[in-house]
């Protein structure tokens, strides 16, 4: 074994493995006896494509070359595809536009007119139509989202309103008979994870909806995937009691199915979510989270009895069954995702497909640690990860640097699952913290709520306080505290380097720098999404000044690299170059690294492996040490050689 300082250790684990190792699983869903699920492929420029399983292996990709299964509704997307007697509804991603694809053909749009978009579409048998979600961008401004029902028969056709009288909708779902359609729906300044309605409404014999009643008025709740059973009892999640549970629908009063101090859902960022799936009138299949633990149960109906299955698994998706065939989506902490079938009656399971193989090897590979540590308001959690590398050990009474992640969102979470990503960095000697600050999910409303008006306050005392939890421990070196984020994480990453001193060095990914711009420019789904966070735009402006890192540019001492996708609609490219042109006009070595053609987050392969490889080089250069491999060179401003 070699002995070299952290940081510098050679890795088998390379940027290209990183970016490319595996296809991401997105979903999966049932059409009769026929499983399929959507895959993402970095190698094919980030597109989506969705495949149909074969018990032998040779599955058969079903999304032809030049198509991309995605939606750009609510920018973040959702649920793009459903099936129906093996033709394929989807909606591709160039052109928005609503496809049909018969087995064994070539896609036709189903839709007609642009700036269209559709999602979290679910079939309506007796009417012989979809139920969508549609997203009008036609007439300029706000968008105007509604549910729309897209006739199957006869020509191609854009939907014909149902609803249209809240801001946001989702899950349209028809009952078994097609007499009811419940749905959800949320208005300004509302999140989904806020405030959100159940709305079920009679379905006449032409299909239109009769007498639609609100059934939670006056509850200020987050309800999730309303869901019929065979029997026609509808059941959906609610956090009334604090957590989001199982509720079902007796005549027009909601009952609980049972008080779990666990989350069986979670944020609702993307449409069409399936956090569970009901097996039978009496059984449902349920994902559920805690501070304390979680996994995949399942829940009597009748008793609201909770069994927890002995699963290998640290993550879970993309519920769906047939009879006592249950399956599933399933994150590993030790390699990339897995497509599982579960035999509720044998109580055994089987992996279907792998999204790869594990591409690293064991004395390569980090475990996430669950760590939890005091706040200045209680306690907060964490992943930690230690560096890992047979090939290597560190000088006598050296520490690692610690790069200490923060998840987007905010309203969001991490989670153990594995990630080459983060493989990367800790095979080279680096630490990892990966924080569930304060504001997160999976830990209950009263924990989530806990950043209602203290966004750039909670987020980032809970950063410094998980990074001085670990320095006490001796798991890092305090002279070498990194912090890294995305989207909302880049915002507390340039809060960090703007209003305190402890970090030596930052990388921004998409962030916000500016809170005032942010809430003026951004997309319609996080337009009063600040309301909550941080207060009430105009009357708080004082608040936003305050808050935003682009005006405390006196603080930014330390140095920042910045990479941002220059389609994104979410956090404009503005924020990213306004701040780093402030920083570089004050001194403070900076770099700033643009991809064309991204979005919010980078699909393509070859930006994922630029990105990685030139944090790495910008760390070696600011903090005074050199890694191992040859790395992109990355103009540096304002450094001092």
């Amino acid at each position: 074994m070699s002995i070299a300082p952290y940081g510098t250790w050679a890795s088998p684990v390379s940027a290209q493995l990183a970016a490319g190792a595996s296809n991401a699983l997105l979903g999966l869903d049932l059409d009769g006896e026929d499983l399929y699920w959507l895959e993402m492929r970095p190698l094919e420029g980030g597109r989506s494509v969705l495949m149909k399983y074969a018990d032998d292996g040779a599955h058969e990709t079903i999304t032809p070359e030049g198509f991309n299964v995605r939606t750009r509704v609510h920018e973040y997307g959702g649920k793009s595809w459903v099936l129906v007697d093996g033709v394929v509804y989807f909606s591709n991603f160039l052109d928005q536009t609503l496809y049909r694809q018969v087995p064994g053909g070539a896609p036709e749009p189903l839709s007609v007119s642009g700036n269209l978009r559709y999602a979290d579409c679910s079939h309506d048998p007796v009417h012989r139509r979809l139920l969508c979600v549609r997203e009008d961008h036609r007439q300029g401004g706000e968008a105007v989202n509604g549910i729309v029902a897209v006739n199957l028969d006869g020509e191609a056709n854009d939907g014909e309103i149902l609803w249209q009288e809240s801001d946001f909708v989702g899950y349209p779902r028809v009952s078994p008979d097609g007499s009811q359609m419940a749905w959800i729906a949320w208005d300004h300044p509302n999140m989904p994870w806020d405030n959100v309605a159940l709305w079920l409404a009679d379905v006449d014999a032409d299909g239109a909806l009769v007498a639609p009643r609100r059934l939670n008025p006056g509850v200020d709740e987050s309800v999730l995937q309303p869901t019929w059973a065979a029997d026609g009892t509808l059941y959906f999640l609610a956090d009334r009691s604090g957590w989001w549970n199982m509720h079902r629908l007796h005549g027009d009063e909601v009952t609980p199915v049972h008080k779990l101090g666990a989350e069986l859902g979670g944020p609702l960022w993307v449409l069409g979510i399936d956090f569970f799936t009901l097996v039978s009138n009496d059984t449902a299949l349920v994902q559920f989270s805690n501070a304390d633990s979680g996994g995949l149960g399942e829940l009597d109906l009748t008793t609201g009895e909770l069994t927890v299955l002995d699963l290998p698994y640290v993550g879970y998706g993309s519920l769906t069954s047939r009879g006592a065939d249950a399956f599933f989506l399933a994150g590993r902490s030790d390699g990339p995702g897995v497509m599982v079938t579960y035999d509720m009656a044998a109580d055994t399971h089987r992996v279907l497909h792998e999204a790869g193989d594990k591409p690293v090897a064991p004395g390569y590979l980090s475990l996430g640690e669950a760590i939890t540590f005091d706040t200045v308001e209680g306690s907060a959690y964490a992943y930690y990860y230690p560096p890992v590398n047979q090939d290597y050990t560190a000088p006598e009474g050296e520490l690692p640097p610690l790069m200490v992640l923060m998840h987007g969102g905010p309203t969001g979470a991490t989670d153990p699952i594995f990630s080459v990503a983060k493989q990367f960095w800790t095979s080279r000697g680096f630490a990892i913290v990966d924080v569930n600050y304060r504001g997160s999910t999976g830990y209950g409303r009263a924990y989530r709520q806990q950043l209602n008006g203290r966004w750039g306050i909670v987020d980032l005392e809970d950063a410094v306080a998980a990074t001085s939890y670990l320095v006490a421990e001796g798991k890092a070196d305090p002279e070498r505290l990194l912090i890294r984020g995305g989207s909302a994480g880049g915002f507390t990453t340039l809060s960090a380097l703007a209003f305190t001193e402890v970090f030596a060095a930052g990388a921004n990914y998409f962030g916000v720098s500016d809170l005032k711009a942010l809430a003026e420019h951004t997309h319609k789904f996080e337009s009063r999404y600040l309301d909550s966070m941080v207060g009430p735009y105009p009357e708080a402006a004082d608040v936003y000044a305050a808050r935003s890192p682009i005006n405390a540019l006196d603080g930014f001492n330390s140095p920042l690299i910045t990479f941002q996708g220059l389609e994104d609609k979410v956090v404009p490219p503005a924020q990213s170059e306004m701040i780093y042109e402030a920083v570089k006009a004050k001194g403070t070595p900076t770099a700033y690294v643009p991809f064309a053609g991204e979005q919010h987050g980078f699909r393509k392969a070859e930006n994922n492996i630029t990105a990685l490889e030139s944090e790495l080089y910008f760390y070696g250069r600011v903090l005074g040490f050199t890694p191992y491999g040859d790395l992109p060179t990355v103009e540096i401003d304002n450094l001092v050689e």
